[in-house]
């Protein structure tokens, strides 16, 4: 069984965005998953919606056993035991949200399912703070 190489994206608006986002980067290291390489801590307006809370975002590389859909699931979990409860992507608005993370590349696959598309466009290509955080791991 080999290891892949995948990036995130992580990002928290509620309840000291940065210890969630620290927080956040512990429980992936817990579910199996090493860090490889980060970005800086970007803050950042929120997107999509209005809010008077500003985001923290963090962009991570990290080594993996699983599968796209097992990291899909793994990283929902964290998610959700954090405090997450509503997903943009089912419930169709964006939200203050404790965190959110983003799988934006992993290997150099393209991958489409009704859960989870691979590269993530919105951050990979269209987000300028994403970019930005991206440049920095991605060399």
């Amino acid at each position: 069984m080999s290891q892949h190489v995948a990036v995130l994206l992580l990002g928290s608006n509620k309840n000291n965005p940065k210890m969630q986002i620290d927080k956040a980067i512990s429980n992936i290291i817990n579910s199996g998953c090493t860090i490889v390489n980060m970005s800086k801590i970007m803050e950042t307006l929120p997107t999509e919606f209005d809010s008077y809370n500003n985001f923290c975002n963090i962009a991570l590389e990290i080594k993996t056993f699983l599968s796209p859909i097992k990291l899909l699931e793994a990283l929902k979990q964290i998610e959700h035991d954090m405090g997450r409860v509503h997903d943009s992507a089912y419930f169709g608005e964006y939200r203050d949200r404790e965190i959110d993370i983003d799988i934006v590349f992993y290997d150099n696959i393209s991958f489409l399912s009704n859960k989870l598309k691979i590269p993530h466009f919105k951050h990979a290509f269209e987000r300028e703070f994403s970019k930005e955080l991206l440049s920095e791991i991605c060399k």
